[in-house]
């Protein structure tokens, strides 16, 4: 089954090109569960074959990690709030939570979003509150790109050469995810070390 998948993908970016990736990767990064593990390495082994252009495959799933994003953070621009504040309580997120929420997002969203995009099962909701904060576009647009930037040339890394066995690949993700995730947590903790620093120096 997944096996038919994974071809039927690979024969979609075949013959869509590098629409088809920007395409499922829109689909990837908004709120419809379609994993990027099947989109980009196969685009990447097609580029193994001389068939694509590995720095467009990247190119192209980066534009379309940005246009779901996109999607997420105006759909909690126009209708996250009023809905959280209407049915929040039902969903454990009241309003004051939402508040301490969205002015946690407004002093820590660039990291907080660069983070989310390297996060499993984080990276496709991460938009949401930005958006409900009303995050900067130009910030939320270039956090976005460097976050799903790097996953996007890790698939397509993994795709050129290992190829297009999800299994292989799978296997092979789980080690990267895993570093990856041992860097995001230096990352944070630098972070936070020169976040408290900067607040001292501007408190003294």
């Amino acid at each position: 089954m997944i096996d038919s998948f994974v071809q039927f993908v690979l024969n979609a970016v075949h013959d869509m090109g590098y629409a088809g990736i920007v395409i499922m990767m829109t689909l990837e990064s908004s709120f419809v569960p379609f994993p990027s593990e099947v989109v980009v390495p196969p685009a990447g082994y097609l580029a193994a074959q001389g068939k694509m252009n590995i720095y467009l495959v990247v190119l192209s799933g980066i534009t379309g990690s940005i246009i779901g994003a996109l999607v997420n953070y105006y759909l909690a621009v126009f209708m996250g709030r009023a809905l959280l504040v209407k049915y929040g309580r039902y969903l454990f997120m009241p309003v004051e939570r939402l508040d301490k929420m969205e002015s946690y997002f407004k002093v820590h969203g660039e990291i907080t979003t660069f983070v989310g995009r390297l996060i499993p099962a984080v990276r496709q909701y991460i938009s949401f509150p930005a958006g409900l904060a009303r995050m900067s576009m130009p910030k939320f647009i270039f956090f976005t790109s460097l976050g799903a930037g790097i996953w996007v040339v890790i698939l397509a890394i993994l795709g050129y050469f290992v190829g297009n066995n999800i299994e292989l690949i799978k296997s092979n993700l789980h080690p990267i995810t895993i570093i990856t995730l041992c860097v995001l947590t230096v990352i944070v903790i630098l972070y936070v070390i020169w976040h408290r620093k900067r607040r001292k120096n501007v408190s003294a």
